[in-house]
């Protein structure tokens, strides 16, 4: 059952709380200051997978500011269909996933939940704001600003570059003591903000069970 209730796009992304796979509520204002990458996930889904790369991108990036935060949604050919304890344990069997898990929601329709609502209002995909699939990505920077959404067919470590971007431009931000300079602004390369695709297509390291059908 999904936890997600019609309401209005949030301001901001802080704006938004949700419930933990473990049933405790969870403001997302107390993620305020970390870059945050924010994935729908499943346990049936040839992109599945992708957890492994995940808590490797947790591990390595955690200590220095980077929070996953992954949203279990059933949307997509019925890939997600236990109880948010079971997929818990999935998870934690299956891959060691120690990042944050969250109860199962709705990201696209009537009920999406306020916070998809919100990233998919900063950043659409290629053919519309909805989510084409499981594990569709967005990283959010250190200020709450959407910087970036992926679809399920960009590897979790790809993005190595660009949480080292958002990590390190706070650094900086943090060492000079005030807002970077204009130079020093010109000297970050930018993240991409759109998607080539959210279609589920094959790729050799996540083609376990690979959705067939056209999203």
């Amino acid at each position: 059952m999904s936890n997600s209730t019609p309401e209005r796009i949030k301001v901001t992304v802080y704006d938004n709380e949700a419930r933990l796979s473990t049933g405790e509520a969870k403001s997302i204002a107390d993620y305020r200051g970390k870059v945050l990458l924010i994935v729908n996930v499943a346990s049936n889904c040839g992109f599945t997978p992708q957890y492994q790369a995940l808590q490797s991108l947790y591990e390595r990036y955690n200590p220095r500011g980077l929070e996953i935060l992954a949203f279990p949604c059933d949307q997509f050919a019925h890939q997600e269909p236990g109880s948010d304890a079971e997929i818990r344990s999935f998870c934690e069997t299956n891959y060691g996933v120690t990042f944050p898990l969250f109860a199962k929601i709705d990201v696209n329709g009537a009920r999406t939940h306020p916070l998809f609502a919100f990233l998919k209002s900063q950043k659409g995909g290629l053919l519309g704001s909805a989510i084409k699939w499981n594990f569709t990505k967005f990283l959010v920077n250190r200020q709450g600003d959407v910087v970036g959404r992926f679809p399920p067919t960009t590897a979790p470590d790809s993005l190595s570059g660009q949480i080292e971007a958002e990590l390190a431009r706070q650094m900086r931000e943090r060492s000079a003591g005030s807002p970077l300079s204009s130079a020093a602004t010109s000297q970050i390369v930018p993240v991409s903000v759109d998607c080539p695709s959210d279609r589920p297509i094959t790729d050799p390291r996540y083609s376990a069970r690979t959705p067939g059908s056209s999203v």
